[in-house]
């Protein structure tokens, strides 16, 4: 399985604010250089973070983008869940006429469920806690972007 841009760099937006001091804002502008996607792109992907509650979005002159949870309460599962087109195959009717009596729906089905079990093992927080390497790709190498704004 492979999952699309748009969940893969909203999984690698959530782990820059994960990675940063608790609480601390950050903005779309800082998350695209460090990853170098578009910003239009990321604005869509953090509207929809925001849309289910991972991501908060404060406005104002001092505003900006951080998460919307504790980093460990955000399951990596939940946020494919939230991210992702999960229908391997379509299998309506109108679409496929073995659909009644196929048996690779799931097969697919609990492949997809075994996926997300897995994930669902993991946090936002097991992604950067004690994790000096990330911190050090993500900031050290970003001279412009830096954790003591």
């Amino acid at each position: 399985m492979q999952l699309t841009s748009f969940t893969d760099y909203g999984l690698r937006a959530l782990i820059y604010m994960a990675s940063l001091p608790e609480g601390e804002l950050t903005n779309i502008t800082e998350v695209t250089e460090v990853y170098g996607v578009s910003r239009n792109h990321m604005v869509k992907i953090i509207n929809q973070l925001s849309r289910v509650g991972l991501v908060d979005a404060v406005r104002g002159k001092n505003g900006g983008i951080r998460l919307g949870k504790a980093a460990e309460d955000i399951r990596i599962g939940d946020v494919v869940r939230a991210m992702e087109p999960l229908a391997l195959v379509n299998c309506s009717p109108q679409f496929c006429h073995i659909t009644p009596s196929c048996r690779l729906k799931i097969a697919l089905d609990n492949a997809v469920k075994a996926f997300l079990h897995e994930l669902d093992n993991h946090t936002l927080a097991d992604m950067v806690v004690d994790n000096t390497g990330l911190q050090t790709l993500l900031f050290m190498e970003h001279p412009a972007i830096s954790v003591n704004k």
